[in-house]
């Protein structure tokens, strides 16, 4: 995932220490109910669609601007699905971040599907009884796109 600048500017001054900022995940889903995923070039795994805000982006447009840069879908939000403060990470190059994830639930409106930038291997739709192997972090909330009954995720045990 590429670094935004600001971060860059921020990490001039925080050094390595943990940096809180906000994220957003868009959970994509076309007009067959499959749902958009990517492939990471960092990790190698598959992954919902995401990254972080610019500063004074609002989220749906970051949902909006993220899901067209990594795959050239364009797509309109729906909802929030979930709004969760992520566990701490910590990067191999020793920078930390937490995250406070805004979930979007979104739909697909144009564009064909296909690796849009360095951050992705590969992309695809997927039906959700089909989905390949994917972090809980997605597959959870893929799960809460697709229900209307809102749920309570406990950290503790992973539902």
């Amino acid at each position: 995932m590429a670094t935004p600048d600001f971060i860059r500017t921020l990490r001039a001054s925080a050094g390595r220490r943990l940096l809180w900022l906000p994220g957003v995940t868009a959970i994509v889903f076309d007009d067959e109910g499959r749902v958009l995923l990517g492939r990471r070039s960092d990790t190698r795994k598959w992954s919902v669609i995401g990254g972080i805000p610019e500063p004074g982006e609002q989220p749906a447009a970051c949902a909006v601007r993220e899901v067209f840069e990594e795959t050239a879908v364009h797509c309109v939000p729906e909802r929030v699905v979930l709004v969760q403060a992520l566990d701490p990470v910590t990067y191999p190059n020793g920078d930390q971040c937490q995250y406070m994830d805004i979930t979007l639930r979104c739909r697909a409106v144009g564009g064909e599907a296909r690796v849009n930038d360095d951050e992705s291997l590969d992309v695809g739709w997927f039906e959700v009884d089909a989905l390949p192997d994917l972090h809980e972090f997605g597959r959870f909330r893929i799960k809460q796109a697709m229900s209307e009954a809102p749920t309570w995720f406990d950290p503790m045990t992973g539902g």
